[in-house]
């Protein structure tokens, strides 16, 4: 499960690809050296965006099974041009109801991007369960942790994102959300059962040319607190105003705080 356009996928990838974590990255590809091939299963997969990040850091041929419940969105990851050695298998599949079936089969790896901020920690603790019984490494990048810098600061900075990160704690479809605690509550049950964690930030750093990019945050942030009720309507309206205004100027900067992990259980080579 995603619920994300491919529009704004295809906006946020140049900077989710900028913004995962070197560190994490190398973690992942070193642990698969040597193998001569190499069978990863994404869990909800979008277009394909991890696949294109991690792929061509991995010199073995690849299968991967993309996991979506979105068609369009896997259509689209299917018709991806791919690296040579590359093949992929695009799986529909409800992964609230069907986790354990996704992770059927000969797996090397799980991976997985800006998924576990929307999910429960009952679905996360069948991910740790799963993971770990069938001795399988999870990459999991760019989990929102709640942290936010914004240029030009506004009296109501504060109350939005606050409002913002109650409602990331919502229902996302797999129940009460983690929302901000989701990297740090994976990382702290994948250490506590033993595994080798790597992780670090992995942020959002959205510049003066960043207009389109920013807006569309801003805009969903609006949507957000609206939901929430959290700030009186008025407040809303003139905090996207004002956030508007300053990126359609080119005078607006923003780091949105994420963060990458690899979790291998302790033993694997």
């Amino acid at each position: 499960m995603t619920g994300f356009s491919a529009e704004w996928l295809a906006l946020r990838e140049p900077h989710d690809i900028r913004a995962r974590n070197p560190a994490v990255l190398d973690a992942v590809a070193a642990s698969l050296t040597g193998n001569n091939q190499i069978r990863i299963v994404d869990l909800a997969c979008g277009t394909g965006s991890t696949l294109r990040a991690l792929a061509p850091r991995l010199s073995a041929a690849q299968h991967w099974r993309l996991a979506d419940n979105d068609l369009s969105l896997l259509a689209r990851a299917s018709e991806m041009a791919k690296p040579t050695g590359v093949t992929i298998n695009a799986v529909p599949i409800d992964l609230n109801r069907d986790l354990e079936a996704a992770l059927d089969g000969p797996v090397d790896l799980v991976t997985t991007s800006a998924l576990l901020d929307l999910v429960s920690e009952t679905w996360l603790d069948r991910l740790v369960v799963e993971t770990l019984a069938r001795s399988i490494p999870l990459y999991a990048a760019l989990s929102y942790d709640g942290r936010v810098e914004m240029s030009a600061s506004h009296p109501l900075d504060t109350a939005m994102i606050a409002a913002v990160n109650a409602h990331q704690r919502r229902d996302k479809g797999f129940g009460p959300a983690l929302g901000p605690s989701a990297a740090s509550t994976a990382i702290a049950r994948f250490e506590s059962l033993g595994c080798g964690v790597v992780h670090g930030p992995a942020d959002w750093v959205a510049g003066r040319a960043d207009s389109k990019f920013q807006m569309e945050i801003f805009s969903g942030w609006a949507a957000a607190v609206r939901e929430t009720g959290d700030v009186p309507l008025a407040g809303v309206v003139d905090w996207l105003t004002f956030r508007r205004e300053h990126a359609a100027a080119a005078s607006s900067s923003l780091r949105v705080g994420h963060v990458d992990f690899f979790a291998r259980p302790i033993g694997m080579r």
